[in-house]
């Protein structure tokens, strides 16, 4: 598929019937789960997912619908391929819509592809999930979109779908088909070319709502009501090399020297508990089995950065970028250390370090899970 030459601009593609998301609306409960970046975390409380759930109320008042919105800002699929299982499968997610277009935009594609295509194996591993993927706008979209093009970001998911057989909805070009009709104001849609207003985040819904009206439309038939309609199987993965298989290493199994303390992390409410410090050349030493190694942080303008080096090769620095809209903390950070080391076991030695960039303020250290790929 070359996706710079992608050319189909229809907003909906409904893959398969909502099997799942049918019987438990017939048995009179649905738990939605969204999972995304800043357009659709749930803290701003005006973003697309609240329409779409108001619209679920209002159509099946006899169903008491939970929702389980796992989206965090400036986060990606890698770091969701992480949180899949506690943040959306744990909980009973029935149906779930995936929205990384714009936050993958700027990763490479074979990188993002593994990331997207762990995370969506992930979710269908089981026989009853629905999953539905939704491609929202970001300003290097307009060139594509403007000459009837899918950005490569959009067609490198729609390979994915089609691969897995799920319905998606393009909620970025049905606003920009609003704009160019002159029903919606760019200024009402996005005022910074990113994040949509209370108008913009209306428009997208709507979209994700025609949707549901046409997947969900019409009785069930036989299978379907009797279960039928679950997946027995999944298609073979397009990249082996995909982050569906990860674990963790428990801090339990981490070995300190320094002053560490593991706290119940009470400012960022998706990590549960931080192995901490705020003094340089504190050092971490860890063994784990597998095939890549990714840290996750509360991040920030005044977190520390940190060398590391795998089994007793060459040390090496993180140097992350804190952008200007980066707060001092709060922030769910993943870094990749490593995602293509030989199957086995593995140590690690690191050690905290102010780091050598201007916007480096302070020596935080806040690390919310070690993650491994196997």
């Amino acid at each position: 598929m070359n996706a710079g030459s992608e050319t189909r601009q229809d907003v909906v593609h409904i893959r398969g019937p909502l099997a799942n998301t049918r019987r438990k609306l017939a048995a009179g409960k649905l738990t939605v789960g969204y999972i995304g970046g800043s357009i659709t975390d749930g803290r701003p409380a005006h973003n697309w997912p609240e329409p779409v759930t108001r619209w679920l109320t209002a159509n099946y008042p006899g169903v008491r619908i939970v929702v389980e919105n796992a989206g965090i800002g400036a986060t990606g699929s890698d770091l969701a391929a992480f949180r899949a299982k506690r943040d959306l499968i744990d909980r009973g997610c029935d149906l779930v819509f995936v929205e990384f277009a714009v936050n993958d935009n700027s990763t490479p594609t074979e990188r993002r592809q593994k990331t997207r295509e762990g995370l969506l194996r992930q979710l269908l591993s089981g026989d009853a999930m629905d999953v539905v993927l939704v491609y929202t706008y970001c300003q290097d979209m307009y060139g594509p979109m403007s000459e009837g093009r899918m950005p490569p970001s959009i067609a490198e998911f729609e390979a994915l779908a089609e691969h897995y057989e799920l319905s998606s909805v393009w909620m970025g070009l049905h606003a920009f088909n609003e704009v160019k009709a002159g029903l919606l104001r760019w200024e009402e849609w996005l005022p910074d070319g990113l994040h949509p207003t209370e108008r913009g985040s209306y428009s997208y819904g709507s979209s994700v709502i025609g949707f549901l009206q046409a997947a969900l439309a019409g009785s069930m038939d036989a299978d379907d009501a009797n279960g039928g309609g679950t997946r027995l199987t999944r298609p073979q993965p397009l990249d082996t090399g995909n982050w569906e298989r990860v674990g963790f290493v428990p801090f339990d199994d981490v070995r300190t020297e320094g002053p560490w303390t593991v706290r119940r992390w009470v400012t960022l409410e998706w990590i549960d508990r931080a192995l901490s410090t705020s003094a340089v050349g504190a050092k971490l030493y860890f063994k784990f089995e597998g095939r890549g190694l990714a840290l996750a942080f509360d991040f920030g303008k005044l977190s520390a950065e940190c060398r590391y080096r795998i089994d007793g090769g060459d040390w090496q620095a993180t140097s992350r970028e804190r952008p200007s809209w980066c707060g001092p903390q709060g922030w769910l950070k993943l870094e990749t250390l490593a995602d293509d080391l030989p199957q086995g076991s593995h140590e690690v030695e690191l050690e905290v370090i102010h780091g050598d960039k201007p916007d480096c303020g302070g020596t935080r250290f806040d690390l919310a899970f070690i993650g491994i790929l196997i």
